[in-house]
């Protein structure tokens, strides 16, 4: 498997993963975001988006709904792309 190729699968499963977190709400959230972002993320960002993905839902749904703030050790430029995305 070439380079490339695994980095698209990586994606695909990130893709998947992220419509599929066990809350409505966030498989709709993580979902819609993985597939608009996703697909042109560079490999460094798509290490952050994995990080983020090991996050519970309730305090993903928490900082981004702005219940909670997002501690600093936690935020980085994909975070940051992801708490200013909507759903449509």
């Amino acid at each position: 498997m070439g380079k490339d190729e695994h980095i698209e699968n990586r994606r695909k499963k990130l893709i998947f993963r992220s419509g599929h977190r066990g809350t409505k709400e966030m498989d709709l959230i993580m979902g819609s975001f993985a597939q608009k972002y996703v697909p042109g993320f560079s490999e460094m960002e798509l290490a952050l988006y994995e990080d983020i993905l090991q996050i519970s839902d309730p305090d993903l749904y928490d900082w981004i709904t702005g219940k909670q703030k997002v501690p600093a050790n936690v935020m980085n430029s994909v975070l940051e792309k992801l708490l200013a995305h909507r759903v449509v």
